[in-house]
């Protein structure tokens, strides 16, 4: 069996997320963590509100660390590691982590200052994220170049899989791809409940404090390939720069899932809370075993399942 592990992005957060691994892991999700964030990690986890969680600053931090938590308790029930991981867009970082680019307490601090950088991105000016129904990846950037013809800015934002696409832009560009849709062969357009337009030149403004939090950061070779989200390919020596180019290119998951698949993984692992990146290596890859952690319950049970 060879498996790759993958972590969620923005979204999958939720109030209680973690309620199993506070106990288990003060390490991790305790003071230290708290020290770094400025913040107490597991009242929000644990309270919310649900308003505060979904905040940008506070969910990307917080999702790293309970995954992350995750990770490490899986990894010590392992016979060995991962062929390959990947991260859907925060969780990019979080595979870095898992595969010992930097530290968990560098990677934190690191998340942290992304999450900040982007919400005050997000403030500049209205923007948002809406799913194509019912179209492809050629559709979607026929749409959104359409709309740019017209002097628009929408721009494809998430490649997830086939037929889960995501497009970012203004407000009002949302708004016209809403109503035009069908004249692009895509069936119905759903705006996303998301803070901004992420993953597209609206996040420019958050490069520059990004670019200042890494410069605190040294990355080593990954232990085991990090396959990134700018180029569905594994990381190279250029992890910095890449993790940049992130904030606004597209996020090309489906692309990455598929790459390792032909490189010989068979079997995909979610790490964190929900089970998104699951259900999108189901779509992407066909005849792939999906496993899920997110929970400390699962773990005993992935573990045996990967040593089968």
């Amino acid at each position: 069996m060879s498996f790759a592990v993958l972590f969620p992005g923005q979204g999958s957060q939720h109030v209680g997320m973690g309620g199993d691994l506070f106990d288990a892991r003060p390490d991790l999700l305790g003071a230290a963590a708290d020290e770094v964030l400025g913040w107490s990690l597991r009242r929000l986890c644990l309270d919310g509100p649900e308003e505060a969680l979904t905040g940008t600053d506070r969910a990307q931090p917080a999702l790293y660390a309970v995954a992350h938590a995750l990770w490490r308790t899986l990894v010590d029930r392992l016979e060995g590691p991962p062929q390959a991981a990947a991260g859907h867009s925060l969780g990019e970082y979080t595979a870095l982590v898992a595969a010992d680019a930097l530290s968990y307490a560098a990677g934190l601090a690191l998340v942290a200052a992304r999450g900040r950088a982007m919400a005050a991105a997000a403030e500049l000016e209205p923007s948002g994220m809406a799913a194509l129904i019912g179209g492809d990846d050629a559709a979607a950037e026929a749409l959104v170049a359409t709309r740019r013809d017209l002097g628009g800015r929408l721009w494809v934002a998430n490649l997830n899989a086939p037929g889960q696409v995501v497009v970012a832009g203004g407000v009002e560009d949302i708004a016209w791809a809403v109503e035009s849709a069908s004249e692009h062969g895509v069936r119905r357009v759903v705006p996303l409940k998301v803070a901004a337009a992420f993953h597209s030149s609206f996040m420019v403004p958050a490069a520059a404090a990004l670019a200042e939090a890494m410069g605190e950061v040294v990355f080593a070779p990954p232990a085991f390939p990090v396959w990134a989200n700018a180029t569905a390919a594994p990381h190279d020596d250029s992890i910095g720069d890449t993790l940049l180019a992130q904030l606004t290119a597209p996020v090309r998951f489906g692309d990455s899932l598929s790459a390792m698949a032909a490189a010989g993984v068979d079997t995909f692992v979610h790490v964190g809370p929900g089970d998104v990146t699951a259900g999108l290596a189901r779509k992407s890859v066909q005849g792939a075993t999906t496993l899920v952690v997110s929970s400390l319950d699962d773990v005993a049970g992935v573990a045996a399942a990967l040593a089968s």
